[in-house]
């Protein structure tokens, strides 16, 4: 048996762009499902050194969910560089705030590989909007019922 393994090179790629709605998604599962897009990791053909992964666009991004009572306990920590400076802030003051689209931003930021220059340019290829348009209807993305995927995908209000 003459078996091969086949390893992408960066030329080779071929990018894809999708649609996501993040209306009543379940934060974490909708960010591990964005993560593996953008590495790539769906493809029969990963290659981990490789930027494989798609171009995802996220809708509708301020009406994403969380489960149990993670909305009020969950705190969002940053440093603002002085002495003292720890800052915190609740998942319900980020999605009721200026930026609602941080929430999933972070989230599969965190869910990327770290500190890596890979990781940085796979997070360019994520748009994320807080409202259901979008400027990329020019590159014809593919939607993606995120919804359907998994009953657990979603919760209602």
């Amino acid at each position: 048996m003459n078996k091969t393994t086949v390893s992408l090179k960066p030329a080779d790629v071929e990018k894809k762009w999708i649609i996501v709605d993040a209306e009543n998604a379940v934060v974490g599962r909708l960010a591990s499902f964005i993560a593996m897009r953008l590495r790539g990791k769906h493809r029969p053909d990963f290659t981990p050194h490789v930027d494989c992964g798609d171009h995802v666009v996220v809708i509708n991004a301020d009406k994403v969910r969380f489960t149990g009572r993670k909305l009020q306990n969950k705190i969002y920590y940053w440093h603002t560089g002085y002495p003292g400076g720890i800052k915190e802030r609740t998942a319900d003051k980020i999605l009721g705030g200026k930026f609602p689209e941080r929430i999933l931003e972070k989230a599969v930021e965190r869910m990327l590989p770290k500190e890596s220059p890979l990781a940085r340019r796979q997070m360019t290829h994520l748009k994320i909007y807080a409202s259901a348009d979008h400027p990329h209807e020019a590159q014809s993305p593919e939607t993606i019922a995120f919804a359907e995927l998994n009953a657990k995908n979603v919760r209602s209000a």
